[in-house]
């Protein structure tokens, strides 16, 4: 009889040593699938910010000097295209496409200096946006690539130029014409690198 009892019990003890590592396995398999759907998460919401909301980007070329300077990083915020048309002023970022290859390069930064429905001009180095000279304490010189103009800028587009003013220096609208509102994905609002150059634009 106690042949029996002892061979019941060493059969329990087996049983419930089988069932503690059936539950071990299963609680590290749940917490390994917690942490892959935690990470899956987080990559979807930094894709969706990237596409959607805010990125940095780094200047290239001396077109934005000397309000920009190359290898600056950028702050640009996606999501007010979403929102809000273009203002005259405002630094955008522009997508080249297959229809739109300015420079060859994917991304533009430019200056945008008129919208839809104004009339754009350059006369004795000076920029005129509808007949009024339009100050422009951001650049360091005169028009030095002769007059432009008068061009009357379509709904939804932009007219773009750099700041760096100097002859040949800024591939833009003057050279590529207006361009979409479509084709901005985003607007540069601070320089964060390098620390010594932040600030707002």
């Amino acid at each position: 009889m106690s042949f029996f009892v002892g061979r019941n019990e060493s059969n329990q003890a087996a049983s419930q040593s089988r069932n503690v590592k059936q539950t071990e396995v299963k609680s590290l398999t749940h917490e390994l699938w917690d942490w892959t759907k935690s990470i899956l998460v987080a990559l979807l919401v930094v894709i969706l910010v990237h596409q959607f909301g805010f990125n940095l980007s780094t200047v290239r070329g001396h077109s934005m000097d000397p309000t920009l300077q190359e290898g600056e990083w950028l702050f640009v915020n996606k999501a007010i295209t979403y929102f809000k048309s273009p203002k005259r002023g405002e630094i955008v970022i522009l997508k080249e496409t297959e229809e739109y290859a300015f420079t060859h390069h994917p991304f533009l930064v430019k200056r945008v200096v008129a919208v839809g429905g104004d009339e754009v001009k350059g006369r004795g180095g000076a920029l005129y946006v509808n007949g009024e000279k339009v100050d422009e304490p951001y650049t360091d010189s005169p028009i030095e690539d002769g007059d432009f103009g008068p061009m009357q800028i379509g709904e939804g587009r932009v007219f773009v130029m750099g700041d760096n003013r100097h002859a040949a220096a800024s591939a833009d609208s003057r050279r590529f014409g207006e361009v979409p509102a479509s084709l901005i994905q985003g607007r540069a609002e601070y320089v964060l690198w390098p620390f010594s150059m932040a600030a707002d634009l």
